[in-house]
C-alpha cells in the first residue's frame, strides 16, 4: 500500500468527516443500535453503497418534473459554455452556475457528498478530472476506486434515451419549407419541440433578486432614499414580479435547487410596449413626418452625439473603430423610426392620411397609413407601385444630412453632401429591421386584399 500524499489526506478526512456527521445525525451516543449501525457508516461500506444509490440521481441543468411533477422523461445537464450564444437572455449568459439534481431524495446524501469542496473544487470535479490524490482517497485498492469513480460520474448521464412524457410542456415549431405558412395536415411543417425549463437559470434569478429584494445594502439605500439623505449606491426594484411556486406543497418532488428555494421561482414581468395614444396625435399641419421625429428627445440626443463625434475626427479619418461608432447611432435612429412609424400604423384609425388637414408627400402616407389601401383605390395603386420605400430612404437621408449639418446642434461644423446622402439612404434600404416592417405591411395588406378578389372572381367566372 502506497503512503497517501498530503492532498489525499485531506480529501479523506474530509470524506470521512461527512461520513460520521451522517452516522451523528442518525442516532445519539447512547442509542443501542449505534453499533450496528456504526458499521453500515464505516467509510468503505458507505462508499460502496452510495455508488450504487448514486444510479437514482441525475444531476441536472434542466428538469423535466419543472413542467409538472408527475412528468416521466429525459431531464438535461447541459453547461452554459456549451450552447449557442444568442443576444436574448438565457443559460448561456451564465459565467457561474450551480447544478441541481432529480430523483430519489432519499439518495441526496450522495449528491451532498460529491458536493464537499477541497482547495476551491468539489469532489465530482476532482473525480471527473480522474485527480490522483481524488482517487487515492477513496480507496487503497486503485481497481475499486476506478469502479467508484466512474458510478459517482455517471450522476451527470441520464437513464436510458432521450424521451418527453404527455404531461411535459411540448410545442409545435412551424419548419415550412416555403414562404407560404405551414399546412396543419402535413407533419412535416412541424418539429414537436419540449421545452424545458432552466433550473440553473431560474436559481441564479432568484439569488439575485432576493439581494436586491431583501439584502441589507438594498434595505440601508431604500432607507436612505425615505431619510432624504445621500447614499453611496442605489436599489433595484422589479415592478409586477410575480412568483410561481413549482410543486405546490412538495417542491422537493421538482428538484434539489426548486426544494432549496421552497419552490418560488420569479417570473419577470414580459408585456407588450403600451402606446401612448395622446402622444401620437396625427400629422396634420406638417408636411414631413421628420419634423416632428426630428423633435424627439430620444432623436436629437442621437444626433447630437453622432455631430458631435463625426465632427471631432479627422477629413481623412476612415476606419473599422470609426465607422463601427458611427453605424451604432445609425441602428439606433432606424430603430427610434420604426418606433416612430409603428406608433402611427398601429395607434391611428385607418385612412387618417386622408383627412384634408394631411399635408404629408405620398410615400409617407403609405408607411404610415397602409390600412387605408383597403379602401381607398387610388391610394392602393400608389402602395402596390412600391417606389415609396425608395422616396421614403431618400427622404430620411435627406434629413438626416440637414440635421447633421445644422449649426444649432453643436460647436463642431460637417460638411455632408452627395456620398454622406448616398450612404444613409443605402443603409436604411439595406436594413433587416426596415425591410421586415415594408414586407410586413405589404403582406399583411395583400392578406386582407386577397379575400375580397377571390370573391369576386369567382362571381364573374363563367359557367
Amino acid at each position: 500500500m502506497s503512503e497517501l500524499t498530503p492532498c489525499s489526506k485531506a480529501i479523506a478526512a474530509l470524506v470521512a468527516e461527512f461520513i460520521n456527521k451522517r452516522l451523528a445525525d442518525k442516532l445519539a451516543e447512547d442509542d443501542p443500535k449505534r453499533d450496528a449501525l456504526a458499521a453500515q457508516y464505516q467509510p468503505a461500506a458507505w462508499l460502496a453503497d452510495a455508488a450504487r444509490r448514486v444510479s437514482q440521481l441525475q444531476l441536472v441543468t434542466h428538469p423535466l418534473k419543472a413542467s409538472h411533477p408527475d412528468a416521466r422523461g429525459s431531464s438535461l445537464f447541459v453547461t452554459p459554455d456549451s450552447l449557442p450564444a444568442r443576444q436574448e437572455v438565457g443559460t448561456h449568459c451564465l459565467a457561474e452556475f450551480a447544478c441541481d439534481v432529480v430523483g430519489n431524495a432519499a439518495a441526496l446524501d450522495v449528491y451532498k457528498f460529491l458536493k464537499l469542496e477541497h482547495a476551491g473544487q468539489s469532489l465530482l470535479a476532482l473525480l471527473q478530472a480522474g485527480d490522483a490524490d481524488a482517487l487515492a482517497a477513496l480507496s487503497d485498492d486503485a481497481e475499486q476506486a476506478a469502479q467508484w469513480r466512474e458510478a459517482f460520474c455517471s450522476i451527470t448521464e441520464p437513464a436510458g434515451g432521450p424521451a418527453s412524457h404527455g404531461l411535459a410542456k411540448q410545442i409545435y415549431w412551424p419548419v415550412s419549407p416555403d414562404a407560404f405558412l405551414p399546412d396543419a395536415h402535413d407533419d412535416s411543417h412541424f418539429h414537436l419541440l419540449s421545452v424545458l425549463n432552466s433550473s440553473a437559470l431560474s436559481h441564479w434569478l432568484y439569488g439575485r433578486i432576493q439581494a436586491h429584494r431583501f439584502g441589507d445594502e438594498a434595505k440601508a439605500a431604500r432607507q436612505a432614499r425615505r431619510d432624504g439623505v445621500n447614499h453611496p449606491h442605489g436599489y433595484h426594484d422589479y415592478p409586477q414580479l410575480a412568483e410561481e411556486k413549482k410543486g405546490g406543497t412538495k417542491p422537493q418532488n421538482i428538484s434539489q435547487l426548486n426544494s432549496e428555494r421552497k419552490g418560488s421561482n420569479y417570473l419577470l414581468a414580459s408585456l407588450p410596449p403600451q402606446w401612448d395614444r395622446s402622444a401620437t396625435r396625427p400629422l396634420y399641419g406638417v408636411d414631413s413626418l421628420f419634423v416632428r421625429f426630428g423633435s424627439l428627445p430620444q432623436v436629437r440626443r442621437l444626433l447630437r452625439e453622432l455631430r458631435d463625434y463625426l465632427g471631432k475626427q479627422k477629413p481623412d479619418a476612415n476606419n473599422v473603430h470609426i465607422r463601427n461608432r458611427r453605424d451604432t447611432w445609425l441602428d439606433e435612429l432606424f430603430t427610434e423610426l420604426l418606433q416612430f412609424g409603428a406608433a402611427f400604423s398601429n395607434g391611428l384609425p385607418r385612412g387618417w392620411t386622408a383627412d384634408s388637414a394631411c399635408h404629408l408627400p405620398l410615400e409617407e402616407q403609405c408607411w404610415l397609413d397602409p390600412s387605408r389601401a383597403e379602401d381607398d383605390e387610388d391610394f392602393n395603386k400608389a402602395f402596390q407601385w412600391q417606389d415609396w420605400p425608395t422616396q421614403l430612404a431618400e427622404r430620411f437621408a435627406r434629413w438626416l444630412n440637414g440635421s447633421l449639418g445644422a449649426e444649432r446642434l453643436s460647436k463642431h461644423q460637417l460638411a455632408l453632401g452627395e456620398a454622406e446622402f448616398d450612404y444613409w439612404r443605402r443603409e436604411l434600404a439595406h436594413d433587416l429591421a426596415w425591410q421586415a416592417d415594408l414586407d410586413g405591411k405589404r403582406r399583411e395588406l395583400d392578406h386582407r386584399l386577397l379575400p375580397a378578389a377571390g370573391t369576386e372572381e369567382a362571381q364573374y367566372e363563367p359557367a
